[in-house]
């Protein structure tokens, strides 16, 4: 008879496993390249001579190409999904607080950082969740040069559901969240979430 071989999956968190005040630290670091900066600026038509045109650039006050400061966001949150969220995502709601404090140039490596700064149930939708992270990216001398939180709609984990009450299956860490929010009328279907 063959050895029973264990097969692990690898997949983001269930709402019940996500500790507020936890950081993450996303590794690999991810180096810009020059080519990511113009691949990424003409995909998405953003003509910005400052990501395009070396010789304009040279003459703006940080004297080179700056990387596209939307390829900086999405690379830092893309670098926390399997970490976070790989196949354990419902939707992502939102973005808000996006600031770039500091450029990422081409060469440059872009290390992140992620803070769970709130978890809770759904209201409305029974087996999910919803949790907050403040993602911070920093370049190789570690100065910040992105920061932004992002809200996400999250699955539970699935024997969680089955064994009743969803209050339950959120763990006292999980559940240490902000105050609650005041009701008001959704403004998108995900909203009410």
């Amino acid at each position: 008879m063959a050895p029973t071989v264990t097969q692990i999956v690898q997949r983001g968190l269930y709402v019940e496993e996500f500790e507020v005040g936890a950081v993450y630290l996303h590794r690999p670091g991810r180096t810009a390249t020059e080519a990511d900066n113009v691949l990424f600026s003409t995909l998405t038509m953003n003509t910005q001579a400052l990501h395009l045109d070396a010789a304009f650039a040279a003459t703006q006050p940080f004297g080179q190409r700056l990387m596209n400061s939307m390829w900086t966001l999405a690379t830092m949150v893309g670098s926390s999904v399997a970490q976070l969220t790989q196949g354990t995502l419902v939707a992502q709601l939102g973005l808000g607080d996006v600031r770039f404090p500091h450029p990422l140039f081409a060469g440059d490596t872009l290390y992140t950082e992620t803070e769970i700064t709130e978890v809770r149930l759904s209201r409305s939708r029974p087996g999910q969740g919803i949790v907050t992270m403040a993602h911070t990216g920093r370049n190789q001398n570690g100065e910040i040069v992105a920061q932004a939180t992002r809200t996400a709609l999250m699955w539970c984990r699935p024997d969680a559901s089955e064994a009743g009450s969803p209050e339950a299956s959120v763990s006292p860490a999980a559940s240490a969240s902000h105050a609650p929010r005041a009701p008001h009328a959704p403004q998108s279907p995900m909203e009410d979430a």
